[in-house]
């Protein structure tokens, strides 16, 4: 059984260890990515249209007409959300395994200059762009299948064989390599970090040691029983779970949350795969809820009965994607997007 971290970023550490001891065996099995020990730092961009009415697929082309040209993005995937305000989404997640080839794309692809251009600001529907640059160390990964990968999964050399810190509390910060060195706590919010280039164009600095997670379901290959009652049972307990942290997360340190449903790259038409994308104000609040908030216990506990009726054998696919940045790897920009939007939200109610 492997360690989650790999050998090239293993360090003496620092901080505080939650696995019981080096015998643990999980109850499970899970698996994370491996990827090349000279990778350093990735890029992981959410773009999305905003509108109060529904949005036809093929406006993804806003964004993915410009990957026709070089330095193409090594994955990508489609989703749609619809907000507490009655606002459709349609998002684009797109990753690259470097910032220069990121960065080099978005200059000369043309991108740039149609994000730039103030016609976006005169359009009758919103967009955002939200920019994530985790470096090797500030992120970790976790898969109940290894042969499914996921987000930057698409762009590792493949998985691990199944890993020792995983199935109890705490094992998410012990995958996590920087926190082997870093407690990775939140800045104090002391002012709004609002920068407004326009009326409609907003800017949003980043908040040091943000943690971000994406988690999600693949229903895909489940049938009969098993499917009615991930469906019927756990999906709704899910989904009471991220709308309590979309409207009332703010207690738990979520700063923003979405649950949305994974699109057919071809067709548009919805797949059996969903996902949440969660900000929370650091690492220890995203533990907290998962620990202790009655919300997320509700979902394991259904989960677990769901596991144990299938009598642990089961074809629902999970993963994470766990992501802890510092302020100046992350950027956020809003374009006619409603106060409600991501990280627009008014931060002075996090203040403490």
């Amino acid at each position: 059984m492997e360690s989650a971290i790999p050998r090239d970023l293993q360090e003496k550490r620092t901080c505080p260890h939650h696995k019981a001891d080096k015998e643990y065996l999980p109850p499970f099995p899970a698996w994370t990515s491996r990827f090349e020990n000279n990778a350093e730092q990735f890029v992981v961009v959410y773009f999305a249209i905003q509108s109060l009415q529904s949005i036809h697929f093929d406006e993804h082309r806003k964004v993915t007409q410009y990957f026709q040209k070089n330095h193409l993005p090594e994955y990508w995937v489609p989703s749609t959300y619809r907000d507490h305000l009655g606002f459709y989404h349609l998002v684009v997640t797109i990753y690259w395994s470097s910032t220069q080839v990121f960065e080099a794309w978005f200059r000369s692809s043309g991108f740039e200059a149609w994000w730039k251009d103030k016609e976006r600001e005169a359009e009758s529907c919103g967009y955002f762009l939200e920019v994530y640059y985790p470096k090797i160390s500030e992120f970790e990964m976790i898969f109940s299948d290894p042969k499914t990968p996921e987000g930057l999964a698409h762009l590792a050399k493949g998985m691990s064989g199944e890993i020792q810190e995983h199935g109890y509390y705490g094992s998410m910060r012990d995958r996590l390599p920087i926190a082997q060195t870093h407690l990775l706590q939140a800045e104090s919010i002391t002012k709004e970090s609002r920068i407004e280039v326009s009326k409609k164009r907003i800017q949003i600095k980043g908040k040091e040691n943000l943690s971000l997670i994406r988690s999600g379901q693949d229903w895909s290959h489940t049938v009969g029983n098993e499917r009615n009652i991930y469906l019927k049972h756990v999906e709704p307990i899910l989904r009471h779970g991220m709308n309590f942290l979309a409207l009332d997360g703010k207690k738990e340190g979520c700063l923003s949350c979405r649950y949305m449903r994974v699109l057919d790259k071809d067709t548009g038409d919805e797949i059996d795969k969903t996902f949440g994308l969660a900000h929370f104000k650091d690492l220890k609040h995203l533990e907290n809820w998962a620990k202790s908030h009655e919300t997320h216990t509700a979902i394991f506990a259904e989960f677990m009965s769901y596991v144990r009726e299938m009598q642990f054998n089961i074809s629902l696919k999970l993963f994470h994607e766990v992501m802890v940045l510092p302020a100046k790897s992350q950027y956020y920009e809003y374009i006619a997007c409603h106060s409600k939007t991501g990280m627009l939200q008014d931060e002075r109610s996090f203040i403490q």
